[in-house]
């Protein structure tokens, strides 16, 4: 059996094991937190490699994409310096595919293209395919990148002023520690309102769930919410938050939807190639697959 494994700097709490299967051919499929530790995180990369079908890396990127330009992130490159047999993935090919058409690929199950006045994304530079998806079914889109990235209180308007942001931005970022911009380890468990009136103002609340949960209103009665995984306990917070449509773009195994770095590995494996795969091929394996976001009401 193929096997796929993503090894994140994120929490242990969140790991899992499922045999997901593509077209009659089983992957077995791991996720394994390894609470912020980078060296730990390391040490498993090097001793994977080889091992296994494919590699995925949670809690960090290796790069961010804007338009057609990549900018490489120091933190998450060295976490697999010593991987050199086994292809490894962030994420990233997903991120510009499978995100990029959520609202296309969701739309059957939400009962059309939805609309929405206003949209507030936590993150927008690290999943600029999931903000040029919002960008296209919202009239307005805040991004949340200066306040959840740096901590400053300013909103960003637009998905324009976003790229504008991200190629002064990306540069600086790629060279801080993960920790500085990302939430990791234990601090992924608590959680701290903030920037409360964006989160009131708006109907649909999109980005990586991390930053979602970890400066999730109390109310958010009557909003979608439009993000890559969350376990079971995330849908329960939510639910008992008031979220009316919950989307995931990425589908649900035995409870709980994978990051985008897992379910590309996990692609990877199954396309046997023993490289990273091609947006191009990705879209192929999508559309033959029948890869499609998950997509649950929580209430009325």
């Amino acid at each position: 059996m193929k096997r796929a494994v993503s090894v994140s700097l994120g929490s242990s709490k969140r790991n899992k094991k499922v045999i997901i299967t593509f077209d009659g051919e089983p992957i077995q499929v791991e996720r394994i937190g390894v609470d912020g530790d980078a060296q730990k995180a390391r040490q498993l990369f090097a001793e994977l490699d080889g091992q296994v079908d494919a590699l995925g890396v949670g809690g960090v990127e290796l790069y961010l994409r804007l338009g057609d330009k990549e900018y490489p992130l120091r933190s998450g490159l060295g976490l697999i310096r010593d991987v050199h047999r086994t292809p490894a993935v962030d994420g990233r090919g997903l991120k510009h595919t499978l995100e990029r058409r959520v609202f296309e690929l969701a739309a059957p199950q939400l009962g059309g293209m939805p609309h929405y006045a206003r949209a507030f994304f936590t993150l927008g530079v690290d999943r600029f395919g999931m903000a040029q998806a919002v960008a296209e079914v919202a009239d307005e889109v805040i991004f949340g990148d200066l306040m959840f990235a740096l901590g400053l209180p300013i909103p960003v308007k637009g998905l324009k002023n976003l790229e504008r942001l991200g190629r002064l931005l990306l540069p600086v970022l790629g060279k801080l520690p993960i920790s500085m911009v990302y939430p990791t380890g234990e601090s992924q468990e608590t959680i701290e309102p903030k920037y409360e009136t964006y989160w009131a103002r708006a109907e649909l609340i999109a980005g990586d769930f991390l930053y979602i949960r970890k400066h999730l209103p109390p109310d958010l009665s009557g909003k979608d919410i439009l993000t890559n995984t969350t376990t079971a306990d995330d849908v329960a917070l939510l639910k008992d938050r008031g979220v009316r449509w919950l989307i995931t773009t990425t589908p649900r195994y035995e409870g709980r939807s994978f990051g985008t770095n897992m379910m590309e590995a996990a692609l990877t494996a199954y396309a046997g190639k023993g490289r990273v795969l091609t947006e191009a091929e990705l879209n192929e394996l999508i559309d033959r697959l029948h890869i499609r976001p998950h997509v649950e009401r929580l209430n009325p």
